[in-house]
């Protein structure tokens, strides 16, 4: 959670920059108050926020898009990187989200369960859905333990796609 930013402050010796969306900075402020009380102490999160909308915007040179994807009946951000995407907490994306994802070669996408999730796409619809936006590489994130062993879970996969698991990492040209 948010708490959990305060090691980077120390460690970086800095302020955590926040982009969001005024409805989520909203929520911030009413679920963590104390970080933005007038009365400040030692060992609260620093942060900065910072305003987002549904529109492109950068951080120092990199570009980012966001598209709008639903989580059940609340709209969420996902996020294009050049050819990177990132979308978690998703259950259905619409074609004009899917305009923006469209060329992308590395996605990170949600794949909660093989039961029906109300707010969260399952394994086969996230297999649909990662087929139908046509990255090179596909790594699914957001799984619950439910869905079964990596080693047994992995071989149900198409070649081109992956499950994610903690200390990931991967090279973005």
């Amino acid at each position: 959670g948010l708490d959990d930013i305060r090691p980077y402050n120390y460690i970086l010796k800095k302020r955590i920059d926040i982009y969001a969306t005024e409805r989520v900075q909203e929520a911030l402020k009413r679920e963590f108050q104390y970080i933005f009380a007038d009365v400040k102490y030692h060992g609260l999160p620093q942060i900065d926020l910072h305003t987002i909308a549904n529109e492109n915007f950068k951080i120092g040179e990199t570009q980012i898009t966001p598209f709008e994807v639903m989580h059940y009946k609340l709209p969420i951000l996902g996020y294009r990187i050049g050819d990177f995407t990132y979308i978690t907490d998703a259950k259905t994306i619409s074609e004009e989200s899917l305009e923006k994802i469209k060329g992308t070669k590395v996605l990170v996408l949600n794949a909660l369960q093989k039961e029906s999730h109300i707010s969260h796409l399952t394994f086969s619809e996230a297999i649909e859905m990662a087929e139908k936006i046509g990255a090179e590489t596909t790594y699914f994130t957001h799984i619950s333990h439910n869905l079964g062993l990596h080693e047994q879970v992995s071989k149900e996969l198409p070649a081109n796609i992956k499950l994610a698991y903690d200390g990931l990492s991967f090279e973005l040209d």
